[in-house]
């Protein structure tokens, strides 16, 4: 990305990142974190219903279909969607760290527009870890996997603990995630998202 603010450049001590041992392995698809995620939840209709699977190293694919839901001119895909789309990538990315993080810092460059009925294909992957900071980028290409970049991002996430989704979120939804009794779902739902 040209211009990367100084925020989201790894100082010269960060750390390469190292994939968990209990992390999915390469190929699995990774499932919603939370039902009602507006990203990868299939509770939300107007979602994006965004799959992400893992991939080599600390590295993730995921792709949605832009509907027209998701549009801001018309036959387009809005910036914030396409934006969320990323954000909802990168996040994912945590899950191979076994990490609960939450964005700190998004900075997106629209290359090129994303019409409606599109599917995007997006890359991440975490690039350096600073004490409680990750780094990472993707890119989303629309006509497959290896067509023309149309967004791409860098992003830092910072590491939390549970506590800080327990302080802030609605009690209603914190207690039912929390009485979940699926303990892979009730670990995932607090995964992502500031």
């Amino acid at each position: 990305m040209s211009g990367t603010s100084v925020a989201l450049k790894p100082p010269a001590d960060a750390v390469k990142p190292v994939r968990h041992p209990e992390a999915p392995a390469p190929g699995e698809l990774l499932g919603a974190h939370y039902d009602h995620c507006f990203g990868c939840g299939e509770g939300q209709p107007h979602g994006l219903h965004l799959q992400a699977r893992a991939g080599e190293g600390v590295r993730i694919t995921a792709e949605f279909t832009v509907k027209a839901a998701h549009q801001g001119a018309p036959g387009l895909a809005h910036g914030g969607v396409l934006a969320t789309a990323l954000d909802e990538t990168l996040g994912s990315l945590n899950w191979l760290l076994r990490v609960i993080a939450v964005t700190g810092r998004l900075e997106t460059d629209f290359v090129r527009p994303v019409p409606v009925d599109t599917v995007l294909h997006l890359d991440a992957e975490v690039t350096a870890v600073h004490g409680r900071k990750i780094y990472s980028r993707a890119t989303g290409r629309i006509g497959g996997p290896d067509g023309p970049v149309a967004v791409r991002a860098e992003a830092l996430f910072v590491e939390v603990k549970v506590d800080h989704f327990i302080e802030n979120g609605r009690p209603a939804e914190i207690q039912a995630a929390m009485a979940d009794p699926d303990q892979t779902k009730r670990v995932r739902a607090f995964e992502v998202n500031p």
